[in-house]
């Protein structure tokens, strides 16, 4: 991809960028050896951080200072379903919990190619029940919880989304999808293989989608809650928020989950970045393309959990 297709005050940030082979399976392993030495962006002033060791998972809860709303999200970390941990979206989650009075539970999940599905949405289902079990004791309202994630972790909260409708109960009062990895079709499209998409790429999708489904990527079926685009009927999930660059490799997937579930009569909200690459927010979080990206989440998470 042409630097000069990146929005100007995003291109010094992925001009920086290191192109990782991480379609390589030694490479991803020993990657996250290293970046678990890597220190965390901070959560900042005003937020406590507790991390709880559950059955399989673990969940890293951010809490704010002073009086809480009532209000509180479950927050799902990226990584291409083959890296990451919870700590990487310390200043996430610590802004979203300073800044809209919410108890932030971060999941920690088992990660491919050792884990194949479903270990990692198992993980963030565990975490679901123990948050809603805890949710008093949290000082949250079981009723006013959302689910959110970020690329990998936006779709894994996508597909606990639907795992929860189907089991009845308590249903998330919202989603929040940023960048998410939702369909494992898109990494079929080897056309796409030569745009050399910054940061997330085709072939780093095919790998780890293969790798997470123990199986190659776009077969006609996958197991239920493995990639949320498979799911036939999207009624009666909670309103959603999705937001992806218009340079994503994820952009078409995540535009027609969108179109999708608003013809199933859910309320969803498309925001669409234009010259974005995946995870901008993340890469350069001071960007105004970032900024304006937040403003839309709290404003939907302010409608939909009456903050």
């Amino acid at each position: 991809m042409n630097i000069e297709q990146i929005h100007p005050e995003l291109r010094k940030s992925f001009g920086r960028l290191p192109r990782l082979p991480l379609h390589n399976r030694l490479f991803v392993a020993l990657f996250g050896v290293l970046m678990r030495l890597v220190p965390a962006p901070q959560a900042g002033p005003g937020v406590t951080i507790e991390n709880r060791i559950l059955k399989s998972a673990g969940a890293r809860i951010y809490r704010p200072e002073g009086a809480l709303s009532g209000a509180g999200l479950l927050w799902i970390h990226g990584g291409g379903l083959i890296g990451g941990r919870p700590a990487q979206d310390d200043s996430i989650c610590g802004a979203l919990a300073r800044d809209l009075k919410l108890v932030v539970v971060s999941v920690k999940y088992r990660l491919a190619p050792a884990h194949r599905y479903p270990a990692a949405i198992d993980d963030c289902f565990e975490v679901w029940q123990w948050l809603q079990r805890s949710a008093r004791d949290l000082g949250v309202d079981p009723a006013r919880l959302a689910v959110a994630g970020q690329s990998a972790g936006g779709g894994l909260a996508a597909c606990l989304a639907q795992r929860v409708f189907d089991g009845g109960g308590v249903q998330p009062a919202a989603q929040a999808l940023l960048c998410p990895m939702l369909d494992d079709r898109t990494a079929t499209r080897h056309e796409l293989d030569a745009i050399e998409h910054p940061l997330w790429n085709g072939r780093s999708n095919r790998a780890a989608w293969t790798w997470y489904l123990g199986q190659p990527a776009g077969l006609p079926s996958v197991p239920s809650y493995a990639s949320a685009a498979r799911r036939g009927d999207l009624a009666g999930l909670p309103p959603t928020w999705i937001s992806v660059g218009n340079l994503d490799l994820f952009h078409d997937e995540d535009s027609r989950y969108a179109e999708r579930l608003q013809e199933a009569g859910v309320s969803c909200q498309l925001h669409v970045s234009p010259q974005a690459p995946h995870a901008f927010e993340v890469v350069a979080p001071d960007a105004r393309p970032s900024r304006e990206l937040f403003m839309a989440l709290y404003r939907f998470l302010g409608a939909t959990l009456g903050l």
